[in-house]
């Protein structure tokens, strides 16, 4: 995901893709401490997908304030 694709999404998607995102977090986390996950990098990719879209969502707040 890149950033100028985020910020061409309403709020809404960019919240509905946050939860999917914090869900998937979840799930790797688990996979991670079974030692079932095969791809580590995933994980920190997934991190870094929702640190991009919390600060698209943090930057749409200061714009409508």
């Amino acid at each position: 995901m890149k950033a100028s694709e985020l910020r061409t999404k309403s709020v809404e998607d960019l919240k509905s893709d946050l939860i999917g995102l914090r869900k998937k977090q979840f799930n790797l986390r688990f996979q991670l401490s079974t030692d079932q996950l095969a791809d580590i990098a995933e994980f920190s990719q997934v991190r870094k997908d929702i640190a991009r879209i919390k600060t698209v969502l943090n930057e749409k707040a200061k714009q409508q304030s």
